[in-house]
């Protein structure tokens, strides 16, 4: 049985006053691609920043890798080997590709760093042609490799996947969709992926979940 890698216990958070996660149970083990489905506002986004620690727990407990991190700053959990691709990109606009890159492999030395970029590159080759253009002239889709391949040069165990396919084209859609399956296996990467495109998580996900009213309502089976 593979082991028990991420797992949230009655988490709950929101912003100020105003709740928005009310008592999150999950628990992903290691290699596992799990999705969550749900419409705008019902606590997706929420639940990924608050287990990567950009918002504060208000009750309950995050666990990652064996060990309590709902008190951790986001750098700690990060170099714990969680990884984020957050809604809309957030890649460094004014810095180059390849530099965007180097921003994730900054906690390594200079040659680790180089070795790290250079196998994400082999494993993204769209990103090959684009390695000096500035990320802020890249289309939407470009973006959204970059802020993955930023996050692969954290070399994370798992990945924070948030809504991938907002805002960009089919054809993007379609690599994305391969890439993430390619890297899943290659690397044995555990995924939780947030979504309301139905068709893009049941094709990636081995276990799709909804959320609704910032609350884990059902399963559904992603290959019906």
């Amino acid at each position: 049985m593979p082991h028990e890698l991420l797992s949230t216990r009655g988490l709950r958070s929101g912003y100020g006053r105003i709740p928005v996660l009310f008592g999150i149970d999950l628990t992903i083990a290691a290699g596992e691609f799990v999705g969550i489905l749900g419409h705008n506002g019902m606590g997706k986004s929420t639940f990924l920043r608050t287990v990567m620690g950009h918002i504060p727990a208000t009750e309950g407990t995050v666990s990652f890798a064996g060990q309590d991190i709902t008190r951790a700053s986001p750098a700690a959990r990060a170099r714990a080997g969680l990884g984020y691709v957050p809604q809309g990109r957030q890649i460094f606009p004014a810095l180059s590709v390849i530099d965007n890159l180097r921003v994730g492999a900054a906690h390594k030395t200079s040659a680790e760093a180089q070795a790290i970029i250079e196998q994400v590159i082999e494993e993204l080759p769209r990103l090959k042609p684009i390695l000096t253009r500035a990320g802020g002239v890249l289309s939407g889709g470009e973006q959204q490799i970059l802020a993955l391949a930023r996050c692969l040069c954290s070399e994370p165990k798992l990945i924070l996947l948030d809504e991938p396919t907002e805002g960009i084209q089919p054809s993007i859609i379609e690599e994305m969709k391969d890439t993430l399956k390619a890297l899943a296996v290659k690397r044995g990467l555990s995924i939780l992926l947030v979504e309301q495109n139905l068709e893009f998580i049941s094709d990636l996900a081995t276990r799709v979940l909804t959320i609704k009213r910032g609350q884990l309502s059902g399963e559904i089976d992603p290959r019906k």
